[in-house]
């Protein structure tokens, strides 16, 4: 059995520290405490460009992002900004499965508003949108696990 002040000593430590969650097992007895989740600010990740070709030689063109057929994109997609994911991890659009998105399509979202959680190694990550706009599409599905630098949501700025 941990003592009262162990105890407060362990929140005090998890809220100083910035640990999103501490949990201790001793002789029979367990601790968790949660400290406030992770917030993360997200760019914009490019591809990266091509040399030009010189003579006699040839470059590939780059494959087209992930979900994308070739010949889709348009001109409207050409003023579109993605927020991408900055780590892998697992996709969840509300903070738990009872509650509201965090937001949907149609919405508008001023930068640093909180667009969904990457969950990665039991650590909830707050993705928040680094530019103002209107939400287009939300790309992956919810609980859906991502890559480093997918593009999670597509945002028309204005």
């Amino acid at each position: 059995m941990y003592k009262f002040e162990e105890i407060c000593e362990l929140i005090q430590l998890v809220g100083s520290t910035g640990v999103a969650s501490v949990e201790i097992e001793h002789a029979g007895s367990r601790v968790r405490v949660e400290g406030a989740p992770a917030r993360l600010v997200v760019g914009q990740v490019q591809a990266p460009t091509l040399a030009p070709a010189t003579a006699g030689s040839e470059v590939a063109a780059p494959a087209p992002a992930a979900g994308a057929e070739a010949g889709q994109a348009g001109p409207q997609e050409e003023d579109l900004h993605f927020v991408s994911s900055p780590i892998v991890g697992t996709f969840y659009r509300a903070p738990n499965p009872d509650a509201d998105p965090y937001v949907r399509v149609g919405d508008f979202v001023e930068q640093g508003k909180t667009l969904c959680i990457v969950e990665a190694m039991k650590l909830m990550n707050e993705i928040e949108a680094d530019a103002s706009g209107t939400i287009v599409k939300v790309l992956p599905e919810n609980a859906q696990p991502v890559e480093y630098g997918e593009h999670l949501f597509a945002i028309r700025r204005g």
